[in-house]
């Protein structure tokens, strides 16, 4: 995809804070995405006329962008309110036997265990993996002939590892292949076509908001899977009244009711922005952030657990300093003003393509007044 914007004109449509390192928590909305907000929110505050027929164009919008990121079509594409959403559609929906690593993201342990107990259709099967790290050798060891889809975070939340997806797909054969990209979409230049399924929100890398997400499907995945959790908008017909009708076989299938129009034009927003500058542009430049960020690290011999290959990482650099240490670098940072995920004695930085000097030189300045305290 050829950007027709610089990574600088993307990164200035953001005004988050000098110090802000939390994106795979949250990441702010920017100027576009403020925008669309407050335009459709004048919109439907006004009731003009026309306006609802305006707000309800949202849905093929979104799924437009969506798709154009992926490299599906928008009809494999259905909008979703969050991430754990299109998981418990893909886990209801999938019958058989899915391994996974118990260490994922609790949204696909949880999807996947509560459909098992409730359907009995589906069977969970326990990766025993490297650190949580979900590899193509990891699958080939524990595969057996009776699973039937794979599922894995293309980021993994605690270790920022990145998954190869394309190396599990090859090694998983026509076996279902199932991602939560929550971690990484919209910073990562995936090959979506090794994927199955693919789920993601949009309240973290792509900046859209709470409220946002995505299920999209192959055409082999919408037809596996069963539509249990779907209402009466997963019809491409008129309404449909006095009359209960089978579901459409793609992505519209686990649609349930109206989303709101509001979210959807924030993430269509979001998700324009991204394609104008283009996904290999922003991985470049958060590549580049992580980079200087283990840089920094190495200098102040704070070790570095996530992966230091550019080939393994995405926008997330963990740090695990020694056990009586964790609580002073979580200090150190809180006092120069810098957001972090600190959790189970590890520090998660998570860096974006905006982030700039001057968060560089607060976390310069945390790091420094942490080896001063550990020294005395």
């Amino acid at each position: 995809m050829t950007g027709r914007r610089t990574i600088e004109e993307f990164a200035s449509g953001f005004h988050d804070e000098p110090g802000y390192l939390d994106f795979a928590r949250f990441g702010p909305p920017g100027a576009g995405v403020v925008s669309e907000q407050n335009a459709q929110m004048e919109a439907l505050t006004r009731a003009r006329f026309g306006s609802l027929d305006v707000a309800f164009d949202q849905d093929a919008r979104v799924r437009e962008a969506v798709a154009e990121l992926l490299g599906f079509s928008a009809q494999q594409v259905s909008f979703q309110p969050n991430t754990s959403i299109g998981l418990m559609h893909t886990m209801f929906g999938l019958t058989g036997v899915v391994a996974m690593s118990p260490a994922e993201f609790p949204s696909l342990p949880y999807a996947a265990t509560r459909a098992s107990a409730a359907l009995g259709r589906l069977e969970v099967r326990w990766l025993e993996t490297d650190y949580g790290r979900v590899t193509p050798g990891t699958v080939r060891e524990q595969l057996t002939d009776d699973v039937t889809a794979v599922a894995v975070s293309l980021v993994d939340f605690r270790t920022g590892y990145l998954a190869d997806l394309e190396g599990i797909r090859q090694v998983i054969g026509d076996r279902m292949l199932i991602v939560d990209a929550v971690q990484g979409f919209s910073v990562i230049d995936a090959n979506w076509s090794a994927a199955d399924v693919i789920v993601s929100g949009g309240q973290k890398w792509v900046r859209a908001g709470h409220g946002t997400g995505f299920l999209a499907l192959s055409e082999r995945a919408a037809a596996a899977l069963e539509p249990v959790l779907s209402g009466w908008m997963a019809d491409d017909g008129e309404m449909p009244l006095d009359d209960v009708r089978d579901s459409v076989r793609n992505a519209g299938a686990f649609r349930v009711t109206h989303p709101d129009p509001r979210a959807q034009a924030c993430f269509a927003a979001a998700l324009e922005d991204i394609a104008d500058v283009g996904v290999a542009a922003i991985q470049g430049a958060v590549e580049d952030r992580v980079g200087q960020a283990i840089d920094l690290a190495d200098e102040f011999a704070i070790p570095v657990v996530s992966p230091r290959e550019v080939g393994e990482r995405a926008g997330i650099v963990v740090l695990e300093p020694q056990p009586d240490h964790g609580t002073v670098l979580a200090a150190s940072l809180f006092n120069h003003g810098v957001t972090v995920t600190a959790r189970s004695g590890t520090v998660r930085l998570s860096l974006h393509s905006c982030t700039g000097p001057e968060t560089f030189q607060l976390l310069r300045g945390a790091f420094a007044s942490y080896q001063s305290a550990i020294s005395q």
